[in-house]
C-alpha cells in the first residue's frame, strides 16, 4: 500500500502541487511572477486528486493504513509549502478527512523540526531579496 500512494504522490499530487509552488512561492522569492494559468489548472487538477484522498483517508488515518509512512511523508514539503506561504490552504482544509489527515502529519514532532527548517529559509530569502 505505501509503494501505491508513492506512485500517486509521484505522478499525480506532486505534478500539480510542485507547480503551485513553483508559481506562488518560488518565483516571487527570484523576482518574478506568477503565471495564474498555470496556478488555476493545477488548482483544478490538484482537488481531483484531493477527492480521491479525501475517499481514502474517511476510513484511514493515513495514506497506506493506520500507521505513518513514507506514502505520508512524500507530502510533506509541496504541502507545507502551500499551506504556509499561498492562499490556496483551503484545498486541503475544505476536505474533512485530508484537512485531519495534514493535521496528523503537522503534529509530528519531526515534521514541526523540519517546518521551523523551512519557514528560517524562507524568511532568509525573502529578506535578502
Amino acid at each position: 500500500m505505501v509503494d501505491a500512494w508513492t506512485e500517486v504522490e509521484a505522478h499525480q499530487y506532486h505534478p500539480a502541487i510542485s507547480n503551485i509552488v513553483r508559481q506562488c512561492v518560488i518565483m516571487p522569492l527570484i523576482g518574478g511572477t506568477r503565471d495564474q494559468a498555470v496556478v488555476d489548472e493545477n488548482v483544478g487538477k490538484l482537488g481531483k486528486v484531493l477527492d480521491v484522498y479525501e475517499a481514502r483517508l474517511s476510513s484511514s488515518p493515513y495514506l497506506a493504513g493506520d500507521f505513518f509512512s513514507l506514502a505520508d511523508l512524500a507530502h510533506f514539503a509541496f504541502t507545507y509549502l502551500v499551506m504556509a506561504g499561498t492562499e490556496y490552504t483551503p484545498l486541503l482544509e475544505k476536505r474533512a478527512s485530508v484537512g485531519a489527515w495534514w493535521g496528523r502529519i503537522m503534529a509530528r514532532p519531526a515534521v514541526r523540526k523540519v517546518a521551523a527548517l523551512i519557514d528560517l529559509g524562507l524568511l532568509k530569502q525573502m529578506s535578502s531579496s
